[in-house]
């Protein structure tokens, strides 16, 4: 006999056949029953962690052409961040060409501290080849004053170091996480991308953010719901210089307010204030922490503390360009 003991966020989905609710704190049941409650106790005679549904034929047709994509490519370096796009492409490369893929990962003052952790253990857990390496983007006088093209100047810095290591260890392809709905929004890393010859394998394959979720939770990535990040310094509005201190006061910031359990999220930089965009089924959450959430943004270094009634968008600094160029 097998006791097994699972703790969840309330409301998540367990793809194997046991869905997670609310209200009772742990139950005893089968591994074909429903359930509800954070923490549950299963007691069985063994473990089938087989997903017990096909993938809807439109998403096998895009996962088998990623699959033949990363084939063709023989062997490739992933440029990875730990969100569920780069860590879906990461165990789609190693599925296909096992130590013929390599995930690297750029540390720097505008990747959350409290990302790399989380990010390294997934590659563990996959048995995913890795390495981790050192980007100076920050102290980049083009980077820093903050223009509405940062990010071209952000992913040359990486492709550069990616391009090293390729020829160092003759990976001919560098892989990103791109995806079918990346077109859309202003995204100057992409420009850079193309100009170092950087493929991607998600959009080539025509897959969107939804299909990478719902493949990720299929091949059973603990990240598959992880929601959408970006870099600290995207926190900062467009022309308003960028240091390595503004960057940590932000992080800070943003800990803070995960520490709470709040998920998708962003504290956008104003100076000395403070202006946090949370999903809108959050704010009641804020409004009940509020005293303790202008505490800790306070001793972050902000002055004023601001809730956005808009609620979290993502790319929502690029509102001003929008809005200045009509």
């Amino acid at each position: 006999m097998i006791i097994v003991i699972f703790k969840f966020q309330p409301g998540a989905f367990f793809g194997y056949g046991l869905r997670i609710g609310y209200n009772l704190p742990g139950i005893t049941l089968s591994t074909d029953s429903y359930f509800y409650g954070e923490t549950v106790v299963i007691t069985l005679d063994h473990i089938d962690v087989t997903p017990t549904t096909a993938l809807p034929p439109t998403l096998t047709e895009r996962y088998d052409r990623l699959k033949a994509l990363l084939r063709e490519m023989e062997r490739v370096i992933v440029a990875y961040s730990g969100g569920v796009d780069s860590a879906l492409l990461a165990r789609v490369a190693y599925d296909e060409l096992g130590d013929g893929a390599l995930a690297v990962i750029a540390i720097s003052e505008s990747y959350s501290a409290a990302e790399l952790p989380e990010a390294l253990a997934l590659l563990e857990e996959q048995h995913i080849p890795f390495l981790t390496v050192r980007s100076t983007e920050v102290t980049d006088p083009r980077y820093a004053a903050n223009p509405a093209n940062r990010c071209y100047f952000c992913k040359g810095h990486l492709y550069d170091l990616l391009r090293e290591i390729a020829r160092e260890r003759n990976f001919p392809v560098i892989v990103d996480g791109s995806n079918a709905d990346d077109s859309g929004d202003h995204r100057p890393g992409r420009q850079a991308g193309r100009e170092h010859g950087v493929r991607s394998p998600l959009l080539e394959a025509g897959m969107t953010k939804a299909d990478i979720r719902a493949l990720s939770r299929w091949l059973g990535l603990r990240n598959w719901n992880k929601p959408s990040m970006a870099c600290l310094s995207s926190r900062v509005p467009y022309g308003q210089s960028i240091t390595p201190e503004i960057l940590a006061r932000i992080d800070r910031a943003e800990g803070a307010l995960r520490a709470l359990g709040l998920g998708q999220l962003r504290v956008r930089h104003h100076d000395t204030l403070a202006r946090i965009e949370i999903t809108a089924e959050d704010i009641p959450a804020v409004v009940t922490h509020r005293e303790r959430i202008v505490a800790d943004l306070k001793a972050a270094g902000y002055v004023y503390v601001t809730l956005d009634l808009q609620g979290f968008r993502s790319g929502s600094s690029n509102e001003a360009l929008k809005a200045k160029h009509g």
